[in-house]
Formats: structure tokens, C-alpha cells, sequence
């Protein structure tokens, strides 16, 4: 992974030493809080419901263990105990106070972290795939191209203040697992045959309350080419992006009202006038970055060890969350673990600093000390010797981390809804909590098979719910929270935006319509390998209607 260098260090010093002195005007009132608002947003300092909340940079989603531990330490000496990570492959911190904020940015800079650009009208954190590097149907890995773009849009002069916020995805996997075609930019980085790299782009696409599927605006741009076309697409969204109204300001309706292929015109006529040659990374910088990447020095193992199948076949619990929660890797006998932060009846997301510490030990000891974030709120160990697997597995079942939910119904990525968020309209996490209790049983988890459900506590969508093969969304309605259902979206490769099945429903009786929903599905399913996405392109949304509102 990455490593900061004494220029990096430097950078983020200065800003916090920056922040320390605005906080300390704010505390002392020399700052109103209208005034302090501008400067804390580009420090990654909200103010929710019940106090400020701080969003930590995770770039691409990679973490060493170093720096989990001092997650860890924050969410003990500042905060109650836990964080929460985020959709963004994030962490946010809910209780931090003012105070100690610059101390907080301080100690995120002892190991290389910080919190800028994680919030406000700027290019946010570079996500990607929580496989790079490791996924079996990879390319090539895409966090040095992550990581080039991570740095060039740092403060970036010309993009600090866009009509509004900006969020860039890239995957090398054929596989979308870092949902590129709901981001203001998504990158599908491909090798021709000659093994030059490439990048498909995507513009225009993103959630909240107009839920929009990216465009593909240009084929193979060369590696050369990415930093200038890039300009290109932020330039011509800067230039003609609206700002009268926030909610029309998005890349997603400037791309929609132009017509994506005159905008495409716009972009490629930009692009076509820059001065190249000045926007591009410098000479052997990609490189320098790159070897940052490279993969560890894995050790021989035996793709089927003795002791793994051994403890396969003699414990079932172990054996389904291999099932659920090990992902096949390119080394042989080498294995990706996926660790749920989605116990039963838990809340989606949010990991103990005690959870925190063992997983970094745990990457020690079993996965070269690195540490992943996937955008639906869990951690992976990419480098696991699979005969390691059980003794890792047996780690995580007394911490909570061993739930075999991944990509099940009980799997729910969930935004902190109004419990936290000043934004929200509707709680998020008792519905989420009421859901995973009703689906606890693990054999019916592993009879539904995938299924993805998704909730936001308002139409901003932080909880994906458009993406959702069911998607949840709060809404208040007369002073009373009720929740609209949507049936058929997507967030990988074939991305679709889910259509609303009917009526609302309360918190109370979420969960029951969505067993109403999954019963529905099993009935209909052909063969228990047809998904539910299948069912519901299959046959529509009427059966699922007949069955949700028949008593109405």
C-alpha cells in the first residue's frame, strides 16, 4: 500500500495546524459558525444531530494495521468506543468533540491519515474494489490509478469549489464491485492486447433524490490521457454545472439536460485544447506509485490444505462462512476474507475500538498487515493462507466478527438515518436491526441465497437504497416516519435504478413486507440458482404487489 513520503507529511501537518488555529478562533468566538462551516467541511467536520462528526480518509479503501490501531485509539480517547465505517470505504467518528478535533487530525497524521476532502464541494475520496489487486477476474489493479487521482485532485485549485460534491470510482474486475455507474465518474481500467492499459469513463451517474445510470462517454482513453480528460469532464461541469440550486447542481442533470452525447462534444473539445503535456502525471511518477502495489511475498501453500478441508467438513458453522465470507484469489492457496460488520440485531457498519485492534492483529499475523474497507460497510483480509482460515475464522467468533452474511439479506448497507444525521427524515438503523433478526436463521440466509438490501433515512440516498435488489427508503410523512419500497436495483455491472412498488409502510411493519417480499420470491424462483434479480426481471413487480398489499 502506499506509503506517505516527507512531501505527504508535510501536507497534512500544515492542515491540521491550519484547523487548530480556525477551531481555536470558533472556541474562542472570534469565528461565528457560519463562517466556521466553510473551513470545517473542507476538514471532514460535520455538525449532526447531537454533536460534530468526524469523516476519516480511507483511500481506495486500503488501511495498514498501523493505522487501524490508531482508528482504534480515536474511537477510544475521543469518541464512545466505536466508529463507523462508511459507504465511501470511510470511517466516521460520531462524538468527537470540538476541542479535540486538531488533536485528532494530529494523530491521524502520525500514521498518515487525515480527514480532508471527505466532505464539502470538492472531489471525495477515490473509491474502488475491496479486492484490487487480489480479484481473480482482475485486470490489473487499480489503486496506483486510485492513488494517482488522489493526489492530483488534492486541493486542487480549479476543483476545490465545484457546484457540488464529486465522487470518482474505479474496478479493474469484470466484476462492479465498486458500483462505477452511480459515481460522477466511474473508471473500468482494461489491458488491450498488446497489455497497455486503459480507461473505459463513465459520467453522469449518482443516487439521492434523482437516481441517474452513468454514461459511457469515451473507450480506452490511454493512461496518458486520464489526468487531462479528467480536467476536461470537471471543467466543463464547473463551467456549466448549476449553483442556484443545490439540487439540481450535480454532474448527473448538467450530463441529463445536455444530452450526454453534446456533453460528450463539450468534454472532447476541451480536452482537445489542453496543453497536455502539463496535465500529466510526471515522468516515472505512475511508476513510483506502482510500486507502492506490488503484490507481498506470498509463501508456497498448497491450494487445498488438509487442515482447511479438514475443518470444512467437521464444523458446519466454519464451513458456511467460508461459503459466505472467503472469496477465491489469484495465488494459489491463498484466500480473501471478508469480515462482516453485520451481526444479527447489530448495527450495519460499526466496529468497537476493541474490534479494531484485532483486526489489526489479525492482518498482521495472517494478511502482510494490510487491511481492506469495502463501499458496503465491511473489512477483508486480502491475503490469507487458506490453511490459515479456520484459526482465523476462530478469532473472529468470540469478537462478533464471524457473522457468514456476506452478500445475504442480513448483509444491509444502512446509512446512520436519523439516530445521527440532521439530514435525515427516518431511523435507518431499527429497521436494519429488525430485518437482520427476522432473516437470522442461517439456513434460510443460505436458501435465499444473494440478496441485497439496502436503506437510507432520506431521499439523499447515503444508503444506496436505488442500488438495492430491495431498496428501503425513509421518508416523514405528517410528523409520522414511514418507509417506501423499491424492488430491482443494481449496483455492479448491471446496474439499474429499483422502481417503487407501492405504498409505504411504518418501521414496524418494514420487516414483515420484506419476509412478505422474500417469501414471494421463493415461490416464484424456477430453481434456487435463479436469483431474485432474475425473478423480479422475470415475471415483473405485479406478483410481488399482489402478495405485499392483497389485504388492502
Amino acid at each position: 500500500m502506499y506509503v506517505y513520503d516527507d512531501f505527504d507529511e508535510k501536507f497534512v501537518r500544515e492542515r491540521a495546524a491550519q484547523f487548530r488555529d480556525q477551531v481555536e478562533r470558533r472556541l474562542s468566538g472570534k469565528l461565528s459558525e457560519a463562517h466556521f462551516r466553510p473551513l470545517r467541511l473542507m476538514n471532514g467536520v460535520y455538525l449532526q444531530l447531537h454533536a460534530y462528526m468526524l469523516r476519516v480518509a480511507v483511500p481506495y479503501g486500503t488501511l495498514s494495521s498501523s493505522q487501524m490501531r490508531q482508528l482504534a485509539m480515536i474511537a477510544t480517547k475521543y469518541d464512545k468506543g466505536y466508529g463507523h465505517f462508511t459507504t465511501r470505504q470511510n470511517i466516521q467518528f460520531n462524538w468527537p468533540k470540538l476541542k479535540d478535533l486538531p488533536d485528532i487530525l494530529d494523530d491521524l497524521a502520525d500514521v498518515g491519515m487525515h480527514a480532508i476532502q471527505t466532505s464539502g464541494n470538492c472531489i471525495r475520496n477515490v473509491t474502488s474494489d475491496q479486492w484490487a489487486g487480489v480479484a481473480a477476474d482482475e485486470a490489473t489493479d487499480p489503486r496506483p490509478y486510485a492513488e494517482l487521482m488522489r493526489q492530483w485532485s488534492s486541493l486542487h485549485p480549479e476543483f476545490s469549489y465545484l457546484p457540488r460534491k464529486f465522487k470518482i470510482a474505479i474496478t479493474g474486475a469484470s466484476s462492479d464491485r465498486a458500483a462505477i455507474a452511480f459515481h460522477d465518474i466511474g473508471l473500468q481500467v482494461l489491458k488491450n492486447d498488446a497489455g497497455e492499459i486503459g480507461f473505459d469513463v463513465y459520467v453522469g451517474g449518482g443516487l439521492g433524490r434523482t437516481p441517474m445510470v452513468g454514461k459511457k462517454i469515451r473507450d480506452f482513453i490511454s493512461l496518458d490521457d486520464l489526468l487531462p480528460y479528467l480536467v476536461a469532464i470537471l471543467r466543463a461541469y464547473n463551467l456549466e454545472g448549476r449553483r442556484d440550486n443545490k439540487y439540481k447542481a450535480r454532474i448527473k442533470i448538467l450530463v441529463h439536460e445536455t444530452g450526454v452525447d453534446e456533453f460528450k462534444a463539450k468534454v472532447e473539445k476541451i480536452f482537445d485544447g489542453l496543453e497536455k503535456d502539463k496535465l500529466t502525471a510526471p515522468a516515472g511518477e505512475i511508476e513510483r506509485i506502482q510500486g507502492f502495489f506490488t503484490l507481498p511475498d506470498y509463501q508456497a501453500a498448497e491450494a487445498n490444505p488438509e487442515t482447511f478441508t479438514k475443518a470444512r467438513s467437521e464444523n458446519a458453522a466454519f464451513d458456511s462462512w467460508v461459503k459466505r465470507n472467503v472469496a477465491a484469489h489469484k495465488q494459489a492457496g491463498y484466500a480473501i476474507a471478508n469480515i462482516s460488520l453485520k451481526p444479527i440485531a447489530g448495527i450495519p457498519g460499526d466496529a468497537t475500538d476493541e474490534q479494531m485492534n484485532l483486526v489489526a492483529d489479525l492482518a498482521e499475523k495472517y494478511s502482510f498487515g494490510e487491511i481492506r474497507v469495502s463501499h458496503e460497510q465491511n473489512l477483508v483480509l486480502a491475503h490469507v493462507k487458506e490453511e490459515d482460515l479456520f484459526e482465523l475464522w476462530q478469532a473472529l467468533v468470540p469478537a462478533g466478527l464471524a457473522t457468514a452474511n456476506i452478500g445475504a439479506i442480513t448483509d444491509m448497507i444502512t446509512c446512520p438515518g436519523l439516530d445521527y444525521c440532521a439530514l435525515a427524515t427516518a431511523r435507518s438503523i431499527p429497521v436494519a436491526q429488525k430485518i437482520s433478526e427476522k432473516f437470522a436463521d442461517q439456513k434460510r440466509q443460505e436458501d435465499i441465497g444473494d440478496l441485497k438490501v439496502k436503506i437510507s433515512g432520506c431521499i439523499n440516498a447515503c444508503g444506496h437504497h436505488h442500488a438495492g435488489h430491495i431498496g428501503i427508503l425513509g421518508l416523514n410523512k405528517k410528523g409520522e416516519e414511514y418507509y417506501q419500497i423499491t424492488l430491482g436495483g443494481s449496483g455492479d455491472e448491471s446496474a439499474a435504478v429499483g422502481e417503487i412498488i407501492g405504498p409505504g409502510f411504518s418501521g414496524d411493519d418494514v420487516a414483515g413486507a420484506i419476509d412478505t417480499l422474500v417469501n414471494r420470491y421463493v415461490e416464484l424462483r424456477d430453481e434456487a440458482s435463479e436469483t431474485f434479480l432474475q425473478v423480479v426481471k422475470r415475471v415483473g413487480l405485479e406478483p410481488f404487489k399482489e402478495a405485499l398489499y392483497a389485504d388492502h
